[in-house]
């Protein structure tokens, strides 16, 4: 009885400590999150041929390019605001910009999203800033609609390539 309850004991110290050196849980869950999301994501995008970027399976839906658009837009506007970091000075990509552009356009969104969730702690997700559409939500919402964002955004992007006759990055072995 002594043992099991000594394992117990070293099982819930340790447990405890685990949850003790996570100071900054949602920021570091936020890095964990990012390195898959990017490379599905990028890979996505790299597996669209040049001249499917105009493609959109009905009239109603955007067309492939522009989901890249919006996927480097999302990624500067929510970056930017979650860490609170200026989001970056670029050029706005357009949805009839080359593949090549575009291509290059979201792979530096998501550089920038790296260094800035880099930067990042916790102790401002409970300041409120202007998020889309011009409401005040609080860096946590958006945080929260980032990881969202990503997995729509992807879920998307595989849609569309099986449309197409491709296989998603995250469906390949």
């Amino acid at each position: 009885m002594k043992k099991t309850v000594l394992i117990a004991a070293v099982v819930l110290a340790a447990v405890s400590a685990t949850f003790a050196q996570t100071k900054n849980p949602v920021s570091s869950a936020l890095r964990d999150i990012f390195p898959g999301r990017q490379k599905n994501i990028i890979a996505a995008v790299e597996e669209m041929p040049a001249d499917k970027f105009s493609y959109k399976p009905t009239a109603d839906q955007m067309t492939f390019g522009h989901l890249v658009t919006h996927i480097i837009e999302s990624n500067n506007l929510f970056c930017s605001k979650v860490a609170a970091v200026p989001a970056p000075k670029v050029e706005e990509a357009k949805d009839s910009d080359a593949k090549d552009k575009l291509f290059a356009a979201l792979k530096a969104s998501f550089d920038f999203c790296a260094d800035a969730l880099g930067k990042m702690d916790d102790s401002k997700l409970g300041e409120t800033t202007e998020g889309p559409g011009g409401q005040q939500l609080s860096r946590a919402r958006i945080a929260l609609a980032l990881t969202g964002s990503w997995a729509d955004h992807y879920g998307m992007a595989a849609m569309y390539l099986r449309l197409n006759g491709l296989t998603p990055p995250s469906a390949k072995k």
